[in-house]
This record gives C-alpha cells, sequence and structure tokens, in this order.
C-alpha cells in the first residue's frame, strides 16, 4: 500500500508540475504580443527576436548551470553554512537526475516550472528597453538576469532553506520580490544607462508619450500574462507532501504546501489571485482616469504586490494590498520619469519592481509573527525582514548587478544601437528600404479606401 501511495504521488506530482509548464509559456507568447504591441511599426521585429531568444539561451545556461546555483548556494556568502556541493552535484548537466529515466520523475518538471520563472525575469526587462537596445547586449544581461541573479535570490528567499527564510523570517510565497522586484531593479539598472528612446524628452525635460502602436495587441498580451499567472502561482506550491515526515512525529500527514512546505490550498489562492487582480485593475482605472495601458498594466502590478502574502492573506486583504501597490508603483514611475530622465517603456520598473518592493514591505506588517516555515528554529515574518528582504532583492541582486553590466557593455560601444539605425527603426537596413516599405503602406491603405 505504502508503495502504491508513493507512486500515485510521484506520478501526480510529476503531471502538475507538467501542467504548469505551458499554462506559464503564455506568459512569454503575453510578453511577446505586449512588447510588439507598445513597440512602434519600424521595430516590430527587433522587438519579436529579442525576446524570442531569450528561450533558448536561458534554457541552455539554466540547464547547464543555473539551476545548480539554486540547489548549491541557499547559505548565500556563507552567512547561514558553507555552498551545498552534495545538493548541487545531484543538479548538474551530468547527474541521474538531469536526463530520461534515469533519477526520478520529478526534477525535469520541476527544473522547466523553474525555467519559466527565467523567462518571466528577463521579458520584465526586455519590456523595459524596447527600441534602442542592441540584441547581442541584451541577449547578454537576459542570460544574467535569467540563468544568474535571479536564481540566487531564490536560492536565498525561496528554497526551503534560504538563509533570508531562516535568519531574516523572508516570505515571498508567490514572488513579489524574489522573481519581479529583481527583475524590475535589474531593468532600471540597465535603463540608467541605455538613457531614453530619441525624442522621448523634449527641450526643457517635460516628457512626451510614446503612445502604444496597437493597443489591441497590448490587451491581448496582457491578458494572456494573467492568465499564465494561473500556472505561476500554481508552480509555486508544492501539491502533496507528507509534512508528518518532514516536520512532526512521523504521522502520515499529506497536504499542500507552498514553496517554503507550509500548508497552503488552491482554494485560498484562487480567491487572492482574483481579489488582488480586481483591486489592481479597479485603483489603475481610477488613479490613470481611464488610461487603457495603465488600467490593465495595474491588474498585473496589483496581483504582484499582493503574491508576497497571498498564501496567508484574506481575500479583502489581497484586494487592498493591491490597491495600494498600484497607487505607489504609479506615483513612483511618473516621478522617477520627471525626476531622473528614465524612459521605461512598458512601465516595467514599476509594475513589477516597485509593486514588487511594496508588497515585500506590506506582508512584513500585515503577517508580523506568522511562521515564515513550518521548521522549527526559523525567524517569524517580520517588517525589518521583509524590508531587509525588498532592499537585498530590488537593489543587491537586481539594480547593482545591471548597472554594472550595463556600463561595461556601454564601456565596449555594444549597449545601444546607433542614433541613425534608432530613427530609421530597428527593422530597416537602409533609408531606401524604410521609405519603400512606408509608400507600400500608404498604396495599400488607398487601395483598401477605394474598395470601400
Amino acid at each position: 500500500m505504502d508503495n502504491e501511495l508513493s507512486s500515485l504521488t510521484a506520478i501526480f506530482t510529476e503531471f502538475y508540475y507538467w501542467v504548469t509548464i505551458p499554462l506559464m509559456f503564455l506568459i512569454h507568447v503575453g510578453f511577446c504580443m505586449y512588447e510588439v504591441g507598445v513597440s512602434r511599426r519600424k521595430n516590430h521585429m527587433h522587438t519579436l527576436m529579442k525576446n524570442t531568444m531569450i528561450i533558448p539561451l536561458v534554457t541552455i545556461t539554466f540547464f547547464f548551470f543555473g539551476w545548480w546555483i539554486y540547489w548549491a548556494f541557499p547559505n548565500g556568502p556563507w552567512i547561514n553554512g558553507d555552498i551545498l556541493w552534495g545538493d548541487g552535484a545531484a543538479n548538474t548537466p551530468w547527474s541521474e537526475t538531469m536526463g530520461p529515466h534515469l533519477g526520478d520523475r520529478i526534477t525535469g518538471v520541476f527544473w522547466a516550472a523553474f525555467l519559466l520563472f527565467s523567462w518571466t525575469a528577463a521579458s520584465i526587462v526586455s519590456g523595459a528597453v524596447i527600441e534602442r537596445i542592441t540584441n547581442a547586449a541584451f541577449w547578454m544581461l537576459a542570460v544574467a538576469i535569467g540563468s544568474v541573479f535571479w536564481i540566487v535570490d531564490a536560492a536565498w528567499g525561496w528554497h526551503y532553506a534560504g538563509w533570508m527564510v531562516v535568519k531574516l523570517g523572508y516570505h515571498d510565497a508567490y514572488a513579489s520580490g524574489v522573481i519581479h522586484a529583481v527583475a524590475g531593479g535589474f531593468a532600471l539598472g540597465v535603463l540608467v544607462v541605455l538613457g531614453a528612446r530619441i525624442g522621448r524628452f523634449r527641450k526643457d525635460g517635460t516628457a512626451r508619450n510614446i503612445n502604444p502602436r496597437n493597443p489591441w495587441l497590448v490587451t491581448v498580451g496582457l491578458f494572456l500574462i494573467y492568465t499564465g499567472f494561473w500556472g505561476f502561482y500554481v508552480a509555486c506550491n508544492v501539491p502533496i507532501i507528507d509534512m508528518g515526515a518532514e516536520v512532526g512525529d512521523g504521522t502520515p500527514f499529506f497536504t499542500a504546501t507552498n514553496i517554503y512546505l507550509g500548508p497552503t490550498t488552491l482554494s485560498g489562492i484562487t480567491f487572492n489571485f482574483l481579489m488582488s487582480l480586481s483591486g489592481g485593475l479597479l485603483a489603475g482605472y481610477c488613479i490613470s482616469k481611464g488610461d487603457a495601458f495603465w488600467t490593465y498594466s495595474s491588474g498585473l502590478a496589483g496581483v504582484i504586490t499582493a503574491s508576497a502574502g497571498n498564501d496567508l492573506y484574506h481575500p479583502i486583504q489581497a484586494m487592498i494590498i493591491g490597491m495600494v501597490g498600484v497607487v505607489v508603483a504609479y506615483k513612483m514611475h511618473h516621478w522617477v520619469e520627471r525626476k531622473f530622465k528614465i524612459d521605461d517603456a512598458v512601465g516595467a520598473v514599476a509594475v513589477h519592481g516597485y509593486a514588487g518592493f511594496i508588497g515585500l514591505v506590506i506582508c512584513g506588517f500585515v503577517l508580523w509573527g506568522y511562521p515564515s516555515s513550518p521548521y522549527e528554529g526559523y525567524a517569524l515574518i517580520n517588517p525589518l525582514g521583509q524590508f531587509i528582504g525588498a532592499i537585498i532583492m530590488f537593489f543587491v541582486l537586481g539594480f547593482v548587478p545591471g548597472y554594472v553590466l550595463s556600463k561595461i557593455l556601454n564601456g565596449m560601444g555594444l549597449l545601444r544601437i546607433p542614433p541613425e539605425v534608432e530613427v530609421l527603426g530597428l527593422d530597416s537596413l537602409t533609408l531606401e528600404e524604410y521609405e519603400q516599405d512606408e509608400r507600400d503602406m500608404l498604396e495599400a491603405e488607398q487601395d483598401a479606401a477605394k474598395s470601400i
């Protein structure tokens, strides 16, 4: 009977994580559509290819070293112990678990779920920097955030034995900080060095709006991201585990858990996902005075803000926290834009970075005193631990690496597209081709008008 139960648990867990993968793939489809909808027509193919090539580059590098980092570095820079060479060795490219029918049934689908988180982290940066970054520079930055820096913070703050969980009481069940704040901070570091698109700011320093060129693609893209977020949330859980064997007296107690192996339910997170999404949409509509772009983006910001504690919040708390995060992100975006002339083309730093940061801080107050983990001896969730965690995520592992790597690339002349190419469009090889393209489009539009 025990063998039958173990087999069923393994098969169910394998299928559970496998289902999350195509759902999360929709996040990447949504980012592609969203970014193309925001970019100008002369940059569409460049925008698409920049994001498409995340898939092979981050997948291969995550296979070779990203997954190893997660298992080897939960103790941080020797804060809570040494590098876990043994755990890392079981997750190297040549280990038995990293191949078909050799080691176990779970590693491949669990690895793939984390890989899709990596794509998301890189895509967050992609949207912020459209229309002026070189492909080569972006792809190097994508590998850095997707296969190094986000997975380092996952090891520190998401691994069940991560030093931030043990020492700080850090709690981030659905990645307000682990993915979103770190990627938002990284994007901000890149943008500081990359600079604004040509014409984005007037001579007096005020910003010009470069409105989305295809609102339909933006809308559908964001709705696909919402849809993919269901897979994102589900993949942050462990579907069935014997908690009696893990933390109790050995009496069997099977339950679903969050990433820290604390009991939770899909029912609870369904309430909170939808309430934080709804709170974000309402707040975005009100604060932006009905601006469609910010309304859709604010739905995402609401979910991201509440994600740190959405395993434990009441649904009304999740809704209010989502609203608060949207107001902070919207205000911060426009203040930073005016003050520092930062051109974040899709509001990625605000929606992911600022919302994720404030979500971690709010979680520290709302869940103050709750256990960060079911294991004994771990620090309780607290405001100071969450604030320090937010600083580590956004600045230490996000902004600083993004800024430093961009400075190096910029110093090598690899970061930014030449001004003349940017003006013509990143899809156009020559002025003649660009002008012919415009004539063809005008002729097509005139033909269509005559036929009506």
